[in-house]
């Protein structure tokens, strides 16, 4: 990548590192200015690419989920579950308050 595309320079390395407080040697930010500039050179490559006829994946391996029928198969059993509380009130688990 030229310096006329470079999008990242060293005062654009120094304001992201102050950002996510990282300590960068001066050393290094050169080479992390060079990286920054290849990485965003790659990603302005993937938008050259003609997605037009690509429709939207949920999945990459076009394998669709298992469904099951949405049915109660446990429940009124209040007293059970309630048992392993230490405590409870009026059908509900008792806890510490949090917030004052």
């Amino acid at each position: 990548m030229s310096n006329k595309e470079s999008i990242v320079d060293i005062p654009t390395v120094n304001k992201i590192a102050r950002l996510s407080r990282l300590n960068i040697p001066e050393a290094s930010k050169q080479n992390l200015t060079n990286d920054l500039n290849n990485i965003l050179g790659f990603v302005a490559q993937l938008d050259e690419v003609n997605t037009s006829d690509v429709k939207p994946l949920a999945s990459v391996t076009g394998h669709k989920l298992p469904l099951r029928s949405d049915k109660v198969t446990d429940g009124n059993i209040e007293d059970l579950v309630l048992k392993n509380a230490p405590e409870s009130s009026s059908g509900f688990f008792v806890v510490p308050k949090v917030i004052e």
